[in-house]
Formats: structure tokens, sequence, C-alpha cells
């Protein structure tokens, strides 16, 4: 092991895992925000003084840590900036651009299970299985009898996944994987896209609100920005109808929180699957009462074998910056999935 002296320094503005922690400070001088327990101008400010101030930050993918132009300001000497995320909404991309910041991400190690979570909420909203937990624990089968099929759809929307037509928003790591499940049940796939790909079988619609309109279940697994910000609204919600259920494994912003919350009061559309939110932590009010909606706390990357993969994945790309190298996971403003 190199002595903390000759190791590259970093700044660490995420929470980590003992084990990434100890994996990080074995190969690098690591500088810890919130261990610091300094505001982050007085953060910054003391990094950016030190003798050999850090040319790599680390940031979360859901972070409360901006990087933008007052960020680099603060810390000049920042050349590389790595998300432990996909979304690098977090992060000015064109600021970074214009000052020849790398930036990365966690690359595609997440979306095989995004994949796979985006699926089970869509299975979940149809068949009723948190639903019909929740009446089981309450003791009312005994009592009220067999939970009826689709009593939490008002429009009396077919709970059979096999033969939905489901558009894709955003046909990226994720979403490419997200159809390829739906496929196996027998799902017909739409997408839409910035252009169309010619890889791949499926429809392509260039506007969000005649995929809806053509869908029975829209899933959104874009990334966010300025393009994607509210790209479902209530024209789109509408567009699917009162037979339609919408999953959301994207960004909480990538819909119109709002008016979801009156779509789905107003019986506007069936159902929805949310693994994220507007304003994360904070959930509205009104959602935890119906039933056909499924709700979870931005979980779906998590599982044992993505965590570890990630650790190692960052590393990977702090290593190849500082060797000199390509990062393993470029990410540049152009490159984002819609």
């Amino acid at each position: 092991m190199a002595s903390a002296g000759c190791m590259p320094a970093i700044l660490l503005c995420r929470r980590p895992e003992a084990s990434f922690s100890a994996a990080l400070r074995e190969r690098f001088r690591v500088l810890d925000f919130l261990a610091s327990g300094e505001p982050l101008p007085a953060f910054l400010a003391a990094a950016a003084a030190a003798p050999e101030p850090p040319r790599a930050a680390v940031v979360t993918g859901s972070s409360s840590v901006r990087v933008d132009a007052w960020f680099l300001d603060a810390a000049p000497s920042i050349r590389c900036v790595i998300s432990t995320g996909a979304g690098v909404d977090h992060i000015d991309l064109a600021e970074c651009a214009r000052r020849g910041v790398a930036v990365g991400n966690s690359g595609d190690v997440y979306s095989t299970d995004v994949a796979d979570y985006a699926v089970g909420l869509l299975l979940d909203v149809l068949r009723q299985v948190s639903a019909a937990g929740r009446y089981v624990r309450r003791r009312s089968w005994p009592v009220q009898g067999d939970y009826p099929l689709g009593s939490h759809f008002r429009s009396g929307a077919p709970p059979q996944l096999g033969g939905k037509r489901v558009g894709i928003i955003g046909l990226g790591n994720i979403g490419s994987r997200v159809a390829k499940r739906l496929e196996a049940f027998g799902c017909v796939i739409h997408y839409n896209s910035r252009k169309p790909k010619d890889s791949v079988p499926y429809k392509y619609f260039p506007n969000v609100h005649d995929l809806a309109a053509e869908s029975d279940v829209l899933i959104v697994a874009c990334a966010l920005n300025k393009e994607t910000r509210h790209i479902v609204n209530m024209n789109v919600l509408e567009a699917l109808g009162k037979s339609g259920v919408i999953i959301n494994i994207g960004r909480g912003s990538n819909i119109d929180e709002a008016e979801l919350v009156v779509a789905l009061k107003e019986g506007k559309i069936a159902g929805a699957g949310l693994d994220v939110f507007e304003h994360e932590p904070k959930v509205p009010a009104e959602l935890f009462s119906m039933d056909n909606v499924v709700l979870s706390r931005h979980i779906a990357v998590f599982t044992e074998e993505s965590r570890s993969d990630v650790h190692a994945h960052t590393i990977g790309n702090l290593e190849a910056f500082f060797s000199g190298q390509p990062l393993l996971s470029p990410v540049h403003a152009d490159s984002l999935v819609k």
C-alpha cells in the first residue's frame, strides 16, 4: 500500500459503506465532506488550500451536492467528477465540458437490477400483489372473502400482463433491458427516444403524447434534463387513458407529480408504480391511501451484487483518470438517453 503522502487526493461527497470507504482509502487520500462536519463552502476552501489539492470528486447519484460552476470555482483543482449512480442531473455537464472536467457515472452496472424492478412494479400494480397482501394482513380475507380482482381499477382495466402494449420512454441501458423482459411476457413494445434506433424492431414514436395514446403501460426510463423534466404531464396521462398504468424508475421530475396525483384521484389513469419522486424523500400524502399505486423509496438500483459492482466500477473510473486512461463510463452532455 502506498503511503498517504503518495496517494492522489479525492473529494468524497457521499456517505460510503464501510467496505467502500476502506477500499477508497487503500488507494486514495480521501477528503470526506460528510465526515468533516463542515459546511460545503468551508470544506471546499480547505481542500483547495491543501498542499496537494484533490483532482477528482466522487458524488452519489441522488446527491444533495450539485457540481456546478460554483462548486468548480470553489475547487478549481478538480478535473474529474465520478457519480456512483447512472443519473447525472446533479452535475452541470456543459460547465464541466467548458472547463475540461471529465465526468463518469455507474455505466450499466445498475441496469439489470433496475429493469427487473420495473417489471416487478408493473406486475404488482396489475396483479395487486401489495394491495392483496395488505388485505390479508388486515385479516379481511376470512371476514370479507376473496380479494376482488381488479377492485382498485375503477376503469375495469384487465390485470393480465401478456398482450399489453408497453411504451418505454428512453431506450438506453435500462429501457432496452425492460423491453427484452416484457417481450418474454408477450407484450408489444413501443418506444420514444431522441431518435429512432436501427438496432431494435420496436415501433418508434417521436413524441411521448402519441406513444402514450398507443400504449396500455407507460414506463419512464429516461435521464433527467431540461428536455425530459415533466415529459409526462396531464396531456400525456390523459392520452394514456383510464385503463393505463404508468411506471417510473427514471427520475421523479420526469413526471409532473402534482398532475399525476390529480390524474390518479380523478381516475384519468388506472394505476402507477413509483420508485422515484419529484421532491425526495417527500412523497405526496394523497398517494398513501391509493391501493392502485405501488410506492418504493428509490431502491430499484440496490442489490448486494450491484452495490459491490458499483464500488469496483467507481474505483476503476478513478484509477483510469489518475493513470491518464479513458474513463470506464464517460458521460457527455450529448450522450444522455431520452
